[in-house]
């Protein structure tokens, strides 16, 4: 019987959070604490990675995150980002984000559907000619994308912008729970250098995406419901038909 859930990420804003309705539904404890927090690279460690910002003529986007710190470092950096600069986004909401930056309407931004194949099904023969900047964090599978990149024969260069550092947990009682929620290859990373001698124990592990698993794997950790799949492409549907055979 599965009574008290812990997800490594920041509690739902919306009511309509198909978390609450599993709450509800299942009888069970769900509570939000994130393992991680994301923040901007230095200008200097940005510096290491030897990337001239006015090298590029587009730029490919898959967090707020990264958007945020891009136009930070072009201002410290005193790189003025030419209106003919084009955006490649994953998904309509990191396309939105950016008019927290530029005007929107004067410039030229694209959005997939999170997915790194629709990124490159929007780039197709109209734009394969650009010189892309991949906007990455320390724990994305940048692979995932710059492959596919490479497969088109892109000009491309994957550049670092966003970093995960491990938050706190030291007041979790992680040992009461009865299944953890895993989003990030970096929740691990938070996981043991909060508790370096975490042992599994009757504890199990959902997780979100294959670069998780590998994660999980890599710590001798137990994989108990996987997400995507066809059947739960989201973590609340993995844990909906889990707890349903499960409670």
């Amino acid at each position: 019987m599965i009574k008290k859930i812990l997800v490594s990420q920041p509690k739902p804003t919306s009511d309509k959070s198909p978390y609450f309705a599993i709450e509800r539904d299942y009888d069970v404890e769900l509570v939000f604490r994130p393992f991680i927090k994301v923040e901007g690279i230095s200008s200097k460690d940005f510096r290491q990675q030897h990337v001239s910002l006015s090298d590029y003529t587009a730029v490919v986007f898959t967090s707020k995150y990264a958007i945020d710190n891009f136009f930070s470092l072009a201002k410290e950096l005193r790189v003025n980002i030419p209106e003919t600069m084009k955006y490649f986004c994953t998904t309509e909401a990191v396309a939105m984000y950016l008019q927290k930056h530029i005007v929107f309407r004067k410039r030229k931004i694209f959005y997939g559907n999170g997915t790194p194949s629709s990124v490159i099904d929007l780039i197709g023969p109209k734009h394969k000619d650009e010189k892309f900047l991949i906007a990455t964090s320390d724990s994305s599978n940048v692979e995932a994308i710059t492959s596919l990149f490479q497969a088109q024969g892109l000009d491309y260069t994957a550049s670092v912008f966003v970093k995960s550092v491990p938050q706190d947990l030291r007041d979790v009682d992680i040992d009461s729970y009865d299944l953890v929620v895993f989003y990030n290859p970096s929740d691990i990373k938070s996981l043991y250098s909060n508790f370096p001698e975490f042992k599994p124990g009757n504890a199990r592990f959902v997780t979100f995406g294959k670069q998780i698993v590998k994660a999980m794997e890599e710590a001798g950790l137990p994989v108990e419901i996987q997400a995507p799949t066809p059947e739960a492409p989201s973590v609340a549907r993995a844990l909906e038909l889990y707890l349903g055979s499960h409670n």
